[in-house]
């Protein structure tokens, strides 16, 4: 498909009286567009089925603009999945835990990543898709485990809290319990269609998400109950 002249590539000299700041924040705006755009893409194709092409289409952008912000494709891949991790342990790192009791403290975790999975399903599909990949680009990336500890910290002190204050049993390791955690809220995306269809269940339905939301945030409230 023709397209019209691309924009002048970013460190070229500016056409006189274009601000740096203005210039700055164009460059801005367009790395993030291809960022949003690929994380769609990503989260609907996989890496191999993700294309540059189809990426600059949709952040109306251009394919030398990839390669300038990110280097490569593997390197938006690698940026989508940071930014995925970054967004979802922002929002775990809001709920000041420690103003409630820590039964109280760990069903809303539970309820926020229940939540944030159903309201994210783009993120579930690029973990799932990370995964067929065998966690090849995760483990390129050292801020993505960097971002994962403070959700452990977090558990273990929630979970040492409620173990001095005789509410949680003891001999439960902090990694375990995310686990449990993560595995619980992440099948009600990541399966909804195979164990919908199969057992005929509306994932749609508000009434069914409420009932499993609340199953979920009991069953690891019982695990943990001393």
């Amino acid at each position: 498909m023709t397209r019209a002249a691309a924009p002048r590539a970013p460190g070229r000299a500016a056409r006189p009286g274009r601000r740096p700041g203005v210039r700055a924040a164009a460059a801005q705006a367009t790395r993030d567009a291809i960022l949003r755009a690929a994380t769609r893409i990503f989260a609907k194709h996989g890496f191999d089925g993700g294309r540059v092409d189809q990426i600059s289409k949709a952040a109306k952008s251009y394919d030398r603009m990839i390669y300038y912000y990110f280097g490569s494709k593997e390197g938006l891949y690698v940026a989508v999945l940071e930014a995925a991790y970054r967004e979802m342990r922002e929002a775990e790192a809001e709920l000041r835990l420690d103003d409630f009791t820590p039964e109280d403290a760990l069903r809303k975790l539970v309820g926020r990543a229940f939540d944030r999975c159903m309201q994210n399903q783009w993120y579930v599909r690029l973990v799932a898709n990370e995964n067929i990949q065998r966690g090849k680009y995760i483990a390129e990336s050292k801020a993505i485990q960097q971002l994962n500890v403070p959700v452990i910290d977090t558990i273990r002190r929630l979970y040492e809290r409620g173990v001095r204050q005789g509410s949680f049993r003891s001999g439960i390791d902090a990694v375990d319990l995310h686990a449990s955690i993560s595995a619980l809220t992440f099948f009600n995306v990541s399966n909804q269609h195979t164990f919908g269809c199969i057992f005929q269940i509306d994932w749609q339905n508000v009434q069914t998400i409420t009932a499993r939301r609340d199953s979920i945030i009991e069953m690891i409230v019982r695990f943990v109950r001393k």
